[in-house]
């Protein structure tokens, strides 16, 4: 369970905390939250982007529920340390977009005394580890895994099924493009895209022709 820490009265050290999960499972949202009572406390913050993500706005980040705060949108990960110069918190969205590099920035700054806050996709489309997220997980003192609810079943969702015909790995896209599916429903819609992609009919449309007529 994360224990919400604000000021480290024993270490001039700072510490990293991920929040990850599915699209639509209040990342983001989770990330809003934490850096809004962090500006209450009147601590010095700081928020950045990949400038990949304009989806909504080109400096704010924003939910999908229209929460939003104001950031700095960087084009990488080295952009970071000397943009957050005097902060006492730094927050980082969508932090799979970025290079490798996140991963050193972000323990750079928490070593330099540094709330460090990342939210990110934990797994891309096809199911698999997303960039840096697993490095910035295991090397985090504290990690959320949020969940969505699964579209078809009603379950606790953790997979991001792409409904949009394309295979590149980072394609933006809101509920035209994606939706969150458990992982019975995931791997029903996956088997299913995999059926259509080889114009192999569903098994139950299958009609069996008697071979002696």
């Amino acid at each position: 369970m994360f224990l919400e820490n604000t000021v480290n009265q024993q270490e001039q050290f700072g510490w990293i905390e991920v929040i990850c999960g599915s699209m639509f499972s209040g990342k983001t949202e989770e990330l809003i939250r934490r850096l809004k009572r962090a500006q209450f406390a009147k601590q010095r913050v700081e928020i950045f982007k990949p400038a990949v993500d304009k989806r909504y706005d080109d400096d704010l980040v924003v939910s999908h529920d229209s929460n939003e705060i104001r950031s700095t949108p960087v084009p990488a990960a080295a952009n970071i340390p000397m943009l957050a110069d005097n902060c006492d918190v730094v927050g980082i969205d969508e932090a799979q977009f970025f290079d490798d590099e996140i991963v050193k920035v972000c323990n750079d700054l928490a070593n330099r005394g540094i709330r460090v806050i990342v939210a990110g996709l934990d797994m891309d489309f096809k199911g698999n580890p997303f960039g840096p997220m697993p490095a910035l997980m295991a090397t985090a003192e504290y990690v959320t895994k949020v969940h969505a609810v699964c579209t078809r079943t009603g379950n606790l969702a953790q997979y991001s099924f792409r409904k949009a015909q394309s295979e590149d790995l980072v394609l933006l896209g809101e509920t035209g493009e994606y939706e969150p599916l458990s992982r019975a429903a995931y791997y029903k819609a996956t088997l299913r895209e995999k059926l259509r992609k080889m114009d192999v009919k569903d098994a139950e449309d299958i009609t069996v022709t008697n071979p002696k007529k």
